[in-house]
């Protein structure tokens, strides 16, 4: 058999190398280090803090220095700055000539109510008017034969004057000459003295004819001119029962069906012209104080922002909202439709060169007091004055500097905690 090696085999004593043992305590040292370096600031925070929130459930925002442009931004409604609304003059049948969603020039025919009666009202007083125009020629007529025979009675009057002269004169050479006694001279005289007295009668007579007749015919003329006023009336009330467009646009929505009977000032029909649009917009009415005619505006659609200023404001509040109309600058988007959607955005003021953060809901959670300042890791509660907001930010008047971090997420989860550490 083959003996083994069993007998010739040694054990060798493995002696371990110094340095290298070293070497594994210093590394394990300087791993403690770090390790305590990094646990221990954690740990000095969480014995120091209140509690404790994990940075990935936070959101955390810069105070800076800049500009805040104060502003709303509410939905609003395209509407037709001139919506008129037609109705109806009288009583009557209306006859539409028309449809919803037509197109319409200004002073078309739309419509037309059927009134027999004031038809029939229309021709009596036109019957009327024509009678009296007839009177007024005839009464100007026996005006003119009046006055020829006043002054064919004046007429007469000075030649019989003027021979009665005529005949004083050749008396009073008859009874110088001794030919005629002065009884007879007398009585020429006296011939004289009545002839003048029928001129001047007759005068008189003429002026006051001539007056009477003037002041008849002015009255018919003033009836004439009455009568003429109603015909022309009643004319421009036939003349309403044509309901005429009052401006190019569009029909936008039928009231009352074909050959359908209305009343008096019932509507009919409406017209909106698309080429004068506006957003109406309804606020809220934390801002009614603040909102004024003439603020600018921005128009937001699917595409681009548009400019746009405030036009009207209502001095109501309605169910706690503020009514009001936005009017569109040199440009508006193409295609609007009545009652379309659109975004708006209301510039009210601007604050220059203040201290401003990102808006969050941290404004809400300590009513606008209080903020948490992250310094060293631990969020701190600190006393804050909020200024004006705007939709993306909120000036800070005080508690805070320019670089300081501010959690702008809701803060209700640290349970009003003076210190938070942050992990």
């Amino acid at each position: 058999m083959i003996r083994d090696t069993s007998a010739q085999d040694r054990q060798i004593k493995h002696e371990p190398q110094r340095g290298k043992r070293w070497l594994k305590l210093g590394i394990g040292a300087v791993v403690l280090i770090v390790l305590l370096a990094l646990i221990v600031p954690t740990a000095a925070r969480l014995f120091s803090s209140d509690s404790s929130a994990s940075m990935s459930r936070l959101r955390i925002a810069e105070v800076k220095r800049g500009t805040l442009t104060r502003d709303v931004s509410v939905q609003g409604s395209v509407v037709a700055a001139v919506s008129p609304t037609l109705y109806a003059a009288s009583a009557g049948t209306v006859i539409l000539d028309i449809n919803a969603g037509d197109k319409v020039q200004k002073d078309q025919v739309l419509a037309e109510v059927v009134s027999p009666e004031l038809s029939n009202r229309l021709q009596q007083e036109q019957a009327t008017r024509e009678s009296l125009e007839i009177d007024v020629q005839r009464a100007s007529l026996d005006h003119r034969k009046q006055q020829l025979a006043a002054k064919k009675l004046l007429d007469q009057a000075m030649i019989d004057r003027q021979t009665a002269k005529r005949e004083v004169e050749r008396t009073q050479r008859a009874f110088d000459a001794g030919a005629m006694s002065e009884m007879d001279l007398l009585r020429t005289r006296d011939a004289l003295a009545k002839a003048d007295i029928t001129v001047a009668n007759a005068e008189a007579d003429m002026k006051l004819d001539v007056e009477s007749l003037a002041f008849e015919l002015k009255s018919k003329r003033l009836a004439l001119d009455r009568q003429r006023l109603l015909a022309e009336d009643l004319q421009r009330q036939v003349e309403e029962l044509k309901v005429r467009s009052p401006v190019d646009g569009q029909v936008g929505q039928l009231i009352v069906q074909q050959r359908a009977n209305v009343a008096a000032n019932a509507p009919i029909l409406t017209v909106v012209d698309l080429s004068a649009l506006e957003i109406e917009i309804k606020v809220p009415e934390v801002f009614a104080h603040d909102l004024g005619i003439g603020m600018a505006a921005e128009i937001r659609d699917s595409s681009a922002t548009y400019g746009g200023t405030i036009s009207a404001v209502s001095p109501q509040v309605i169910d706690g909202q503020v009514s009001g109309r936005i009017r569109f600058g040199e440009k508006k988007p193409a295609g609007l439709r009545q009652n379309q959607r659109l975004t708006t955005r209301i510039l009210m003021d601007e604050h220059p060169d203040v201290l401003m953060v990102e808006r969050g809901p941290f404004v809400d959670s300590g009513a606008g007091r209080v903020a948490y300042v992250i310094r060293d890791g631990v969020a701190e509660r600190t006393p804050i004055e909020l200024g004006a907001t705007s939709l993306n930010a909120v000036e800070i008047i005080s508690g805070v500097k320019e670089g300081d971090r501010i959690v702008i997420s809701g803060t209700d989860q640290f349970n009003g905690a003076q210190r938070v550490a942050i992990n």
